[in-house]
């Protein structure tokens, strides 16, 4: 008899879905190999529409359950599907920095924010014809204060069987000081979580896939690291894409995207699911 303990099964979330033609290809097609288990949808970027969710439908109807979520967006470079919202700066959301700021300050409006969030969650439904399975955020922005609470509560209205993510790790001390924008996540999840649970919202017991996108490191060794010690429904997050001219307009990671597809499309990745003990099957 194999005393052997069965694999835990982790969530592997490529976000960004909508944000251009060559994200959504690579999505797919990573769903469509069985190397992701979930993806999150931006229903304000420029490549969201009928073809593209049914394409999406598709490739995720052949992959046993793979959980398609909302990626609610409240950052630049995108525009509020709300008319009169604000704070916006030339029409766009904040940029990433100024929101966490404001929030931080205490000077944005929470219930602007919960409707911006309620449309968005309406959105999806119109496309997907139901309720995503689980909610996050572009660029942790559910995380921040006073957007978290909004956040929150729009879900629980609107989506009551869906989980959220929360950004906290699950590993050493030493390892988290050495990484100043996952410690941020970790330091902005804790009360994350605790509002969530005084709700009775689900969210993921750990996460992991923070890095610093700008130096182009070695996507299978950050892999290696994330996957190291990751519980039963952990979260780990993922941008694979093609580069395309929309994303080059829309966001600054870009090559790095095509890094992580080809490491996730390739041979080397099961074999590191299985080293781990995890799967997303």
């Amino acid at each position: 008899m194999n005393g052997r303990a069965p694999p835990r099964r982790i969530w592997l979330c490529a976000d960004d879905y909508g944000i251009s033609e060559g994200v959504n290809r690579a999505i797919r097609d990573l769903i469509g190999r069985g190397r992701l288990n979930a993806t999150s949808v931006m229903v304000v970027g420029a490549s969201i529409g009928r073809d593209e969710v049914a394409a999406l439908q598709d490739v995720a109807a052949s992959s046993p359950r793979c959980a398609i979520g909302l990626h609610a967006t409240l950052t630049a470079p995108f525009r509020p599907l709300t008319m009169h919202f604000r704070p916006t700066d030339g029409g766009m959301f904040l940029a990433f920095p100024k929101l966490l700021r404001a929030g931080l300050l205490r000077r944005l409006d929470p219930e602007m924010i919960h409707g911006e969030l309620r449309v968005q969650l309406t959105t999806f439904e119109e496309l997907f014809g139901r309720a995503p399975d689980f909610v996050d955020g572009h660029q942790h922005a559910q995380l921040f204060p006073q957007v978290r609470d909004a956040f929150l509560r729009a879900v629980k209205e609107a989506a009551p069987g869906a989980w959220v993510r929360q950004g906290g790790r699950n590993q050493p001390l030493a390892r988290r000081l050495g990484t100043p924008k996952a410690l941020l996540l970790d330091i902005l999840s804790a009360q994350f979580r605790r509002r969530a649970a005084s709700v009775g919202i689900a969210f993921n017991p750990a996460f992991a896939g923070a890095y610093d996108f700008s130096g182009q490191p070695d996507f299978g060794g950050l892999m290696r690291q994330f996957l190291e010690g990751l519980p039963e429904g952990g979260v780990v997050m993922c941008h694979p894409g093609f580069v395309d001219q929309a994303l080059i307009s829309l966001d600054p990671l870009t090559t790095q995207r095509e890094h992580e597809h080809a490491f996730l499309a390739s041979a080397h990745f099961p074999p590191l699911l299985a080293a781990n003990q995890v799967t997303l099957a």
